[in-house]
């Protein structure tokens, strides 16, 4: 399921106040879950059933295509550039502003759930979703395409954390509770490995408009569905959303990542450019001093100082920022070097999208064999054979062999994600439990988006593609190692017991 589905399902809160107590699962908008003790005893079991089956029918439909924009993108790219006369750094750009607008949102989406409340914060989220969905099937140049992007990326932010209040309030009882999470966390995960196959085949028959045309009826489907959901019932509440938290934040991650995309087409010394790093720099500070000073933060800065929290971060960081980098420079070397058609591109990436989900499924009984201490390690290490063996795939090498190291990677990312997640949330109370999975998740989503902008600058830069596709490699292997050396510091193999549980 990779990167959004594990952090996000972990607990998103809302990131405003720290302190107010919460109700596992812990997000702030599950409030309704006190009220679960006279739900059961005055709700029909044949009523509460049909109300579970509609909520997971309306939220599966809506997570299904939010997962499915992380992947199938990545195997138009070389149509999309064709038909709009856009540059690789203008690809970047197509992929980053969703990644860019979901992270820079998702910690406020829950907050905004609780001032609207948690069924018109999930519909006003699918409608937008569609609707932008829409705008880029119909988008005429590359100005277009990145709003409708960024459009669609503000739509999941508010869907995703309502779906899960939704799911929460239908599903009283714990275990109902965790087997519906694992059931829409498993359709996400299947659009998300499906992603490149389907992606490659509408390119192939209808064209690369209807990789976002697609989205439309299923949106329509959704919110069909969610007519018969019920809110939860509970007034809204009058939270404050951390608006120096969000906009400091929010150019924080945007102005470096601008200035790395367009770097090489603007020139790294022009005004743009280092006016950009500037920005980012001070949205950075900021972000900073406003997040330590204000008594409701978006982002509590105290977690960072539990090493073992600040390394599960830092692994979850460099997880999606080489594997999200390589699924975008892989799709575009398979069809640009390779001469792929989008169809047999979406097929090759297969195994590597698929064995992320394989990977998530074994995570906990690898880390409770190994220790997580060890099994971290060795999956960072996966990560770096992964890239090596494909150093050897050139432009007329048989694609087997591709396929080897394309699963060992995709086994790595699925194994990182769950694996970072557990113990960091071991690390702080159940009343930040949600806020801290919030903020790995936000982390993740950062860290796809710098992996994008990194090793498509890599792959624009560097000429030929196969040189920019081996530099990529390298910066795979390096990063890779050093995540496992930073893991292995921070986490003392005593505790490597506790840390599984």
């Amino acid at each position: 399921m990779g990167h959004i589905g594990l952090g996000v399902a972990a607990g998103l809160g809302h990131g405003v106040d720290s302190r107010a107590p919460l109700v596992p699962p812990p997000w702030n908008c599950f409030r309704a879950s006190v009220h679960t003790m006279t739900e059961q005893t005055t709700d029909r079991p044949g009523r509460r059933t049909a109300l579970q089956r509609r909520v997971l029918a309306a939220t599966g439909v809506s997570y299904v295509i939010v997962l499915l924009d992380t992947s199938i993108v990545n195997v138009a790219l070389n149509d999309i550039s064709g038909s709009l006369a856009i540059r690789i750094d203008g690809l970047q750009w197509v992929v980053d502003a969703y990644t860019l607008a979901f992270a820079g949102l998702l910690l406020t989406g829950g907050t905004l759930g609780d001032r609207w409340g948690v069924r018109r914060t999930y519909l006003a989220g699918l409608l937008v979703f569609t609707a932008a969905s829409a705008t880029c099937g119909l988008a005429g140049g590359l100005p277009v395409l990145i709003a409708g992007r960024i459009v669609q990326g503000l739509g999941a932010a508010l869907l995703v954390p309502a779906a899960l209040a939704l799911i929460n309030h239908a599903h009283p009882v714990t275990a109902q509770r965790a087997r519906a999470v694992g059931i829409w966390m498993s359709l996400g995960g299947a659009a998300m490995a499906a992603g490149p196959l389907v992606g490659g085949g509408l390119v192939t028959v209808l064209g690369w408009r209807s990789i976002f045309f697609v989205n439309v009826p299923i949106g329509f489907v959704g919110l069909l569905l969610a007519r018969r959901v019920t809110d939860p019932p509970l007034p809204p509440v009058r939270r404050q959303v951390d608006l120096i938290g969000l906009t400091s934040g929010g150019l924080a991650l945007a102005a470096p990542m601008g200035a790395l995309i367009e770097g090489q087409r603007l020139g790294w010394t022009s005004p743009p450019i280092l006016a950009g790093i500037a920005l980012g720099v001070v949205a950075i500070v900021v972000f900073l001093v406003a997040e330590s000073r204000s008594t409701r933060p978006m982002l509590p800065l105290s977690l960072f100082r539990n090493r073992l929290f600040a390394a599960s971060t830092y692994a979850s960081v460099t997880s999606a920022f080489v594997f999200y980098g390589l699924l975008f420079v892989t799709s575009l070397y398979f069809q640009q070097v390779r001469g792929s058609s989008p169809l047999e591109a979406g097929a090759a990436l297969l195994p590597m999208t698929v064995t992320v989900a394989l990977g998530g499924y074994y995570s906990d009984r690898i880390a409770r064999f190994l220790g997580a201490r060890w099994s971290m390690c060795a999956a960072f290490c996966l990560y770096a054979i992964g890239a090596g063996g494909l150093l050897a795939f050139g432009p007329r090498s048989p694609y087997e062999v591709a396929l080897t190291p394309m699963v060992i990677i995709g086994l790595a990312c699925g194994f990182i994600s769950p694996a970072a997640t557990a113990p960091a949330l071991g690390t702080v109370t159940k009343d930040r439990s949600g806020i801290a999975a919030a903020a790995l998740n936000s982390a993740r989503q950062s860290g796809s988006t710098a992996g994008v902008a990194v090793f498509g600058t890599l792959a624009a830069t560097l000429h030929p593609f196969t040189n920019g596709l081996r530099a990529a490699l390298l910066v795979t292997g390096a990063a890779s190692v050093i995540a496992a050396l930073v893991w292995s510091l921070a986490v003392p193999g005593r505790t490597d017991p506790d840390l599984c549980r």
